[in-house]
């Protein structure tokens, strides 16, 4: 089973920002492409330029930031519309080039109606308060509908999650040839939200844990057991996590998901919360999957 994960890996992962928040310049933000590709998405943007130059210290790229920033990011993935989630997009805006952001109905919306609107930020967009700028082309997603990713390799898929009901976010589930690679936004645990919108998402993608071909899941634990469940705003514990993988398992049987990479993403970044958290996924870790922890600018491949 191990055997069958160490195989050519199909993409390279760059995370530009990787905590839940306090620190500005370390937000959620990940840079997807196939590997041996500089045609990347970005899924969420959070933080965009200091992510950018600690994967330039790190010889992660070997140009300049303004060359990843315009060049190499090719379209935008969000979520949601949080500022943890858009920050990074919003300020780079006037130094970016023109390219296409998609998203649910829901958050595009918001993006265009309460950022780009001339008040909170100049209008970027495609639509909304005149003059529209048009510098970026907001496409809207369609659930479960595989939509090409413009000027990539790349396809996607997008799924409804529960932040703190009834805000949605999103789940992404990105395509490079026969390999896939799944982003959880922020997400609340389907029995506090009562929704089964996670539950959807592990029946959707169930085949392809099953054949090997689901390389990767992103998703996120941004406290740890004791924040109280009335405190958790949509979020997820180790514990809550790890329900949910077991609700996976259920469907893909256990075997299927034994050294399944899972990337931890959006810990709220204070030295006990971070130390907590990834001690207490390492003990509950009972489907031994592959826990992964990103560091910003720091090269993943799956």
């Amino acid at each position: 089973m191990l055997a069958q994960r160490a195989q050519q890996p199909a993409f390279t992962v760059v995370p530009l920002g990787v905590k839940g928040g306090i620190e500005e310049g370390n937000l959620s933000a990940y840079l997807v492409a196939p590997v041996g590709s500089t045609s990347y998405v970005c899924l969420d943007a959070g933080s965009l330029h200091q992510g950018i130059e600690k994967a330039i210290a790190n010889k992660v790229f070997a140009v300049q930031a303004d060359t990843v920033l315009r060049s190499y990011i090719k379209a935008y993935l969000l979520s949601h519309a949080h500022l943890d989630h858009v920050a990074g997009l919003l300020l780079n805006a006037p130094d970016d080039a023109p390219k296409t952001i998609y998203g649910l109905p829901e958050c595009l919306t918001i993006i265009q109606r309460d950022y780009f609107n001339w008040q909170a930020w100049p209008n970027f967009g495609s639509g909304g308060k005149s003059p529209a700028l048009r510098k970026y082309q907001l496409r809207e997603l369609m659930p479960r509908q595989e939509t090409t990713i413009e000027h990539t390799a790349l396809r996607v898929q997008a799924f409804p999650l529960s932040h703190a009901a009834p805000y949605q976010s999103a789940a992404f589930l990105l395509k490079s040839q026969d390999s896939y690679l799944l982003y959880l936004g922020d997400t609340g645990a389907d029995e506090l939200e009562k929704t089964h919108n996670l539950r959807d998402l592990w029946q959707a993608i169930k085949p392809l844990v099953v054949a090997h071909k689901l390389k990767a899941i992103f998703i996120e634990a941004s406290y740890p057991n004791e924040q109280p469940e009335n405190q958790l705003f949509g979020h997820l514990t180790p514990a809550r996590l790890l329900q949910e993988l077991t609700s996976l398992s259920q469907l893909t049987g256990t075997d299927a998901l034994r050294g399944l990479p899972v990337v931890v993403t959006h810990l709220k970044p204070t030295a006990a919360n971070e130390a907590a958290i990834k001690k207490q996924l390492a003990a509950g870790n009972k489907l031994q999957v592959k826990l992964i922890f990103p560091e910003q600018g720091q090269r993943l491949e799956f």
